[in-house]
């Protein structure tokens, strides 16, 4: 039996832009990320991605053991190559600027074609909700390694961090 294509390959571009819901895991599922440290790095290296204009990031939670992102991907990108952007990103920078000497991330990801609005705002409330189904935060907007707490921060004025002050103003309303 042959395996279907996914949405990302070749042959199932459409010649515009593509919606992925993605999650990635830490090696092994341990928190690494959990350090303010680490998932800074982790944001600054989305953020890095985001100015060279690879992508475009709607929403992103990262989590102590794994990362959710709601991205858009340019048509001649493939969402194995965005992804080898960001982990291979990470792991070069927390190995050079932290000294991190293990394994970062578990081989692969999971993806979703995003394929319409309500798909959408069911992965963004999902990345919303995330810490607080983790017991991480009481609401969205108090997690500090997510878009919710950025957007918070930037409606009441506050000055966002500089490693996420990149993604004020990505967050598109979906195609």
């Amino acid at each position: 039996m042959s395996r279907p294509a996914r949405p990302s390959d070749a042959d199932c571009r459409t010649g515009k832009p593509r919606v992925f819901f993605v999650t990635t895991r830490s090696a092994g599922g341990r928190a690494i990320l959990q350090t303010e440290r680490m998932a800074n790095l982790l944001i600054e290296v989305l953020r890095t991605q985001v100015r060279f204009k690879r992508f475009v990031i709607h929403e992103f939670v990262v989590m102590p053991s794994h990362l959710h992102l709601l991205l858009t991907l340019p048509s001649d990108l493939s969402v194995e190559k965005a992804m080898q952007f960001v982990k291979g990103g990470f792991s070069f920078q927390a190995k050079r600027v932290l000294g991190f000497g293990g394994e970062v991330w578990q081989r692969g990801f999971s993806d979703v074609w995003v394929a319409d609005g309500e798909s959408f705002q069911r992965h963004k409330e999902y990345i919303y909700l995330n810490p607080v189904r983790a017991g991480l935060a009481k609401s969205p907007d108090e997690f500090p390694y997510s878009t919710a707490f950025l957007k918070k921060r930037n409606r009441t004025g506050a000055e966002a961090p500089p490693t996420l002050g990149v993604f004020i103003g990505t967050t598109k309303v979906m195609p």
